[in-house]
């Protein structure tokens, strides 16, 4: 048992350099199985097929027109995300800037009038500072 462990380790480990050559089978006096580079002498061997593991695949290069399209797809990318980036820091910009027109109104003027429900009505003066505690405070978070 130890033998043929032996045996079977030794054709894993010389399996690279085996895979290329010829491997014979054969069988000897006392009934043991044997595998082998070169064939016994005065003795009947089987030949054995093996199969040559065929080589790896090169992994292609990018040719100048792969490089290109993917040069091209990615900057067609950036163009989307800069223009999206662009629209958004527009659409901050004018919300900050109608907060603090907002804000000017409510410090500078102690009669605003607001129009609810299609009727105008004058905010009280807790509204007012309300108001403007809840401008300033957006105009810190959104607008440095």
């Amino acid at each position: 048992m130890r033998s043929l462990i032996v045996a079977g380790s030794l054709l894993l480990a010389l399996s690279g350099s085996v895979m290329a050559g010829q491997i014979y089978k054969w069988v000897d006096a006392q009934g043991v199985t044997h595998f082998g580079a070169q064939p016994p002498a005065g003795q009947a061997a089987e030949t054995l097929n093996t199969v040559v593991a065929p080589p790896k695949p090169a992994i292609p290069a990018n040719t100048p027109e792969q490089a290109a399209t993917g040069d091209t797809e990615q900057r067609e990318i950036d163009r989307k995300v800069k223009k999206q980036v662009a629209n958004q820091e527009a659409e901050r910009k004018r919300y900050c800037e109608t907060l603090r027109t907002n804000l000017a109104q409510l410090e500078n003027n102690p009669r605003v009038r607001v129009e609810e429900n299609g009727e105008v009505r004058r905010i009280t003066e807790e509204e007012r500072q309300s108001r403007i505690a809840e401008a300033k405070q957006k105009i810190g978070e959104n607008c440095q």
